[in-house]
């Protein structure tokens, strides 16, 4: 009896044993990164006393991000590229951003050999932590940069496919290289504000690409009947005490839905805007991720849109055309336009594609994830013919004749009270039938979008075809 009672205690201990293994093994799997991550975490000062921070590389086998020595032999974090990759890269002192952050767990975690990690861990000298290869271009995260210019705003490039991250410029920006000693100055740099990664957190009225949502609830209210609607435009529309004017008071006259899109008549699209149920907008919205958790690991904003069925009619004519408080980050849009390019299928954004050891052994690679179908594929190809209108003979229709073709849409948001001043924006896809890449622009203060962000989304297209 007591031998069966010892047995009967043994695999009581063994049982609470592997669950507190199992339980310490997924805790581990599952929330390593938020752990580490965690700024009251003093584990990851450990990890660096232990590891030495793993390098970063850029598509091509260039270094964004490397372990070095400054000229008094103190270890430092050093940025070859300095501002070019400044947000998406981000850095790793006062804290972490951008895909320092992102993969700060796999930076501090070595994948040596065995052998070789006890046999520095007994002398007690740093093992070295693993390296991430990113899809970034600097091919094209140079010529984004030159684009920009010296306006503020951000550019992103995807491949439209895959939802891989090719590019992605935030202006204002900071030397990654001299963050530590220049923080006081550049986090106290509200005018500026340049840590600020304007791609992804920069919430900003989407003007007239907003018309991609209105567009699209229209076309889902009318599948049989959208060829029909018709508007003469005069420049302005007035209902009750509220007035939307086509921007610069241009006067389109007679269009049909397309010319409404490809022009971007404002006030055809407030028509269209009030003809609209507007719960169903407020859901299609909602699918589009306004408000929503979207598909990354690096920082963002929510996008916000806050239309209801107890919105007034002023609010539901700004909302139409992207005014009033709908807000969104130019990643979101890329994000959207990708799933217009692909199918209706939007991809999870991906910046890193694989993890090595600091000897180059695959530790793992990192395929493309669908997300979300946020339309189906049948209303993601009408949406293209609309979107190739604007970019034939439409607001973007510099991009017309050219050894490639894109599909797209311009923007011109208003913002605050000086009338005319507006952010230029532009998104699209190019070789629409078989996307190659995502290009979003926002320019702040740039004007019309086809002024100035379609010209900084060509030269953006005509790098990447070699042009």
């Amino acid at each position: 009896m007591r031998k069966r009672e010892l047995w009967t205690i043994v695999y009581i201990f063994l049982a609470v044993f592997l669950g507190l293994a199992g339980y310490f093994l997924y805790s581990v799997q599952f929330y390593a990164k938020s752990m580490v991550n965690d700024s009251h975490n003093t584990r990851k000062k450990d990890l660096a006393k232990q590891v030495i921070r793993g390098s970063i590389y850029a598509a091509d086998g260039s270094v964004l991000a490397q372990e070095a020595l400054d000229g008094e032999g103190k270890e430092v974090r050093n940025y070859p590229y300095g501002e070019l990759f400044a947000h998406v890269v981000g850095f790793a002192s006062m804290g972490s951003t951008g895909i320092e952050s992102a993969a700060d767990v796999d930076l501090l975690t070595s994948n040596a050999p065995v052998s070789e990690k006890l046999q520095k861990e007994m002398a007690g000298v740093r093992n070295t932590g693993d390296n991430i290869y990113t899809s970034l271009r600097p091919d094209l995260q140079e010529v984004c940069y030159s684009a920009l210019g010296n306006y503020k705003g951000a550019i992103v490039v995807m491949e439209a496919k895959t939802g891989r991250i090719l590019a992605m410029i935030s202006k204002p920006d900071f030397n990654p290289n001299t963050v530590s000693e220049n923080w006081a100055a550049i986090s106290a740099d509200s005018d500026n504000s340049p840590l600020v990664n304007r791609a992804t957190q920069g919430l900003y009225p989407p003007g007239s690409t907003f018309k991609i949502v209105t567009l699209h609830e229209y076309l889902r209210e009318h599948p049989t009947d959208y060829e029909s609607y018709a508007y003469d435009c005069t420049g302005r529309i007035t209902v009750g005490d509220s007035t939307i004017e086509c921007y610069h008071g241009s006067v389109h006259g007679h269009e049909d839905l397309l010319d409404s899109f490809a022009d971007s008549c404002n006030t055809s699209f407030t028509n269209i805007g009030l003809s609209l149920d507007i719960p169903k907008l407020s859901d299609t919205a909602d699918r589009m991720l306004f408000g929503r958790v979207l598909p990354t690991d690096l920082s963002y904003s929510r996008s916000k849109f806050s239309l209801s069925s107890a919105s007034d009619t002023k609010t539901v004519m700004q909302t139409s055309i992207g005014q009033g408080s709908t807000l969104m980050t130019p990643f979101h849009l890329a994000l959207i336009t990708q799933a217009i390019a692909n199918e209706g299928m939007m991809m999870k954004a991906q910046e890193i594609v694989k993890k090595t050891n600091y000897q180059g052994v695959l530790i793992k690679e990192y395929k493309p994830e669908e997300y979300k179908q946020i339309m189906t594929a049948a209303e993601a190809s009408l949406m293209k013919e609309y979107m190739k209108q604007v970019c034939t003979t439409g607001t973007g229709k510099k991009l017309a004749g050219l050894p490639y073709s894109v599909a797209g849409k311009t923007g011109s948001a208003e913002f605050g009270n000086v009338k005319g001043q507006s952010h230029s924006w532009f998104t699209g896809f190019s070789n629409p039938d078989n996307p190659d890449i995502v290009v979003t622009v926002i320019m702040e203060n740039g004007g019309s979008g086809s002024e100035n962000a379609v010209p900084a989304a060509k030269r953006v297209f005509d790098r990447y075809y070699g042009i």
